[in-house]
Parts: structure tokens; C-alpha cells; sequence
């Protein structure tokens, strides 16, 4: 699933060829990436039709549109989404779903899995409600790393699961909670309560970090299905150190990468780097 270096390279996108541009006619060629909205494909339609986009936002993994009557476009990326941004009259893609004429080109909601979805957000512009649950990202200015921190600090869950909660901190996925762990030096099922202060500050520097990198080479592409708005794939994966490098030697101390199964998917991990928790844990240290 795309986490928040591919999101914010598709806002980005968005951003440069969709603001302020008139959504002149919205054609919904399958009904699932509108299942979320309740006005159907047709009231959806007709909702965003002669729209001016104002502005390209995310929160975590979600992407909206602001529009010039104070509802948004808000959509998910799910596990194959892609917005792309195409010239009128261009071949249509294979699994394109929903179709926005913007005139002179047109913004393609293309999406082959179909777990992504779109819905017209009442009100929405400035944060859409049905959202408004989602903690900030790292890499926003309001981020409040002291209340993260105290708040980890707190659960008892391991570390990794903490990162995954889009409640406590939202744009984190599985590639970058397993490379900023790495980076960290922490193994993943390391219980919150059992971290001092300061190796919670230095993670959230570490993801920090290592999303932006990401960011800066066009996020993570495993395969053709993560792609930007003009369908270029980010190049970030040649430079994981953990994630999806089982078997090979860890870029630290030459310990082959493993990999276990975590919540019906993968982590990776050096064990001597990162070492497994022992079952009986002392309290921690201030």
C-alpha cells in the first residue's frame, strides 16, 4: 500500500497540473470506487461537475481537493490507486474507473485492485470530517512530537504496531516503520512503555528521515502500480536496508536480514542489530 513519501509525491503532482482547473464533466466507469459515497455514481457525478479545484492537501494517506464551494474530493489510494493527469483524447487505461475532464487534459483515477475510493466530502475543504480522526504526519508542522512521545510511552504495544496506528501518527506503513526501526536500532515488537524518552525521539527522527529521502527519489515502487500523477515510478527501494532484504547481510554488521510474519505481512529485521525483546522485562529507566 502506498504510505506517505507516495501519497505526497501524487499531492505534489496534483498540486502543479490540477489546482485551479474546472472539473467540466465527472464520468464514474465503475461503481466500487464511489461505494463510500452516498449519493451513487450518478450524485457523485453531478456533485463535483463545474467544481474549480482550489488547493491539493493530505492527511497520512489520504488525498483531497478543496473545492470553490467548500466541499472536497477526498480520496484513497488503497492498495493499487493511481491519479494520473493525461492529455484529452489519450488511449484509456486498462482499469481506469473514474474519469474528470479538466478541458485541455484530464485527471484519471485509475485503479486495478480497487480498494482505493473516492466520495465527495460535504464541507470538507479545510479538513474533511470523515478524516478528521487521523493523527498528523511527521513531516507536518503541527506534528507534536512531546505529546507522541508521552503517548507512546504509555502503551504497552510494541513499537512497529504503534507506528502503524494512523490514530497516534498517520503516513507511517510497513516499508518505512521497518527501515526507521532499523535505523533505530530497535526490534519491532519493543514494548512502548519499555523505550526511554530518548530512543523515542531518536525513532521519530529516523522516520523522519527516512521518508523524506524517500520523498526526494519519488517514494518506493515495488512495480508499475505506484506510480506519480504523470506514471513515473520513485526509485527509494534500491535504497532499503531492511525492508524486503531477507537473506541478505545487514549494511550495519553483515547479519543476514530475516524476515517474520507481523499482522498478515512481513517485518524485517537484523537480529544482532535489532535484538528480539526478552519475554521478562524489567522497568524501564528515565
Amino acid at each position: 500500500m502506498p504510505e506517505l513519501p507516495e501519497v505526497e509525491v501524487v499531492r505534489a503532482g496534483l498540486d502543479r497540473h490540477v489546482v485551479g482547473a474546472t472539473l467540466a464533466s465527472v464520468e464514474v466507469l465503475h461503481p466500487r470506487p464511489v461505494r463510500r459515497d452516498p449519493r451513487g455514481p450518478a450524485g457523485f457525478a453531478a456533485a463535483l461537475t463545474g467544481r474549480r479545484v482550489e488547493a491539493a492537501r493530505r492527511r497520512g494517506k489520504y488525498l483531497w481537493l478543496p473545492l470553490d464551494n467548500g466541499d472536497a474530493l477526498l480520496g484513497h489510494l488503497g492498495m493499487s490507486g493511481q491519479m494520473l493527469v493525461q492529455p484529452a483524447g489519450a488511449p484509456d487505461e486498462r482499469h481506469l474507473r473514474v474519469r474528470f475532464s479538466l478541458g485541455s487534459g484530464e485527471l484519471r483515477f485509475v485503479d486495478q485492485r480497487m480498494f482505493g475510493g473516492l466520495l465527495v466530502s460535504a464541507g470538507g475543504a479545510e479538513l474533511p470530517p470523515e478524516i478528521a480522526h487521523i493523527a498528523r504526519d511527521p513531516l507536518d508542522p503541527e506534528f507534536d512530537d512531546d505529546a507522541f512521545v508521552a503517548r507512546v510511552r504509555r502503551r504497552t504495544a510494541g513499537i512497529k504496531r504503534l507506528l502503524l496506528d494512523q490514530g497516534l501518527v498517520s503516513g507511517v506503513g510497513n516499508i518505512y516503520a521497518d527501515e526507521a526501526l532499523w535505523r533505530a536500532r530497535l526490534h519491532g515488537d519493543r514494548a512502548g512503555d519499555r523505550l526511554r524518552r530518548g530512543q523515542v525521539v531518536e525513532l521519530l527522527g529516523h522516520v523522519r528521515d527516512v521518508m523524506a529521502e524517500a520523498l526526494a527519489q519519488g517514494g518506493t515502487s515495488f512495480d508499475a502500480l505506484y506510480v506519480d500523477v504523470n506514471g513515473a515510478s520513485g526509485y527509494f527501494d534500491r535504497s532499503l536496508s531492511a525492508y524486503g532484504q531477507e537473506g541478505r547481510p545487514c549494511a550495519r554488521c553483515g547479519t543476514m536480514i530475516r524476515r517474520v510474519a507481523f499482522m498478515n505481512r512481513s517485518s524485517f529485521f537484523c537480529p544482532r542489530c535489532q535484538p528480539v525483546p526478552r519475554a521478562v522485562r524489567q522497568p524501564a529507566r528515565i
